[in-house]
């Protein structure tokens, strides 16, 4: 498991607000790389979310692109798509980017 997000995804299993720093370009402009971004456990998600989800075993803090049932696809602010999953763990509910 990434170390970004090891403990967030604990917290996050046992309902506690917690806070990552991602690093990375994809999410420019509402996630600069190295925010701060305060993510809660919920359990649902609507289009146009940030999230942290398990895509094809990789994680991602990126969007929710669309709803489909208990599915979500996830993809980057750049027009990517990762995929479809039902492994998301939180939603991001603050960024402060640098």
């Amino acid at each position: 498991m990434s170390s970004w997000a090891t403990r967030a995804i604990e917290d996050l299993r046992e309902g506690k607000t917690t806070q990552v720093k991602p690093h990375g370009n994809s999410m420019r402009p509402k996630v600069m790389s190295g925010a701060l971004v305060t993510l809660e456990p919920r359990d649902t998600y609507e289009v146009g979310d940030i999230v942290l989800a398990r895509v094809k075993g990789t994680l991602y803090l990126h969007l929710v692109k669309a709803v489909q049932g208990g599915r979500y696809q996830i993809g980057n602010n750049r027009g990517g798509i990762n995929g479809w999953t039902r492994t998301v763990y939180g939603k991001a509910v603050r960024v402060e980017n640098p």
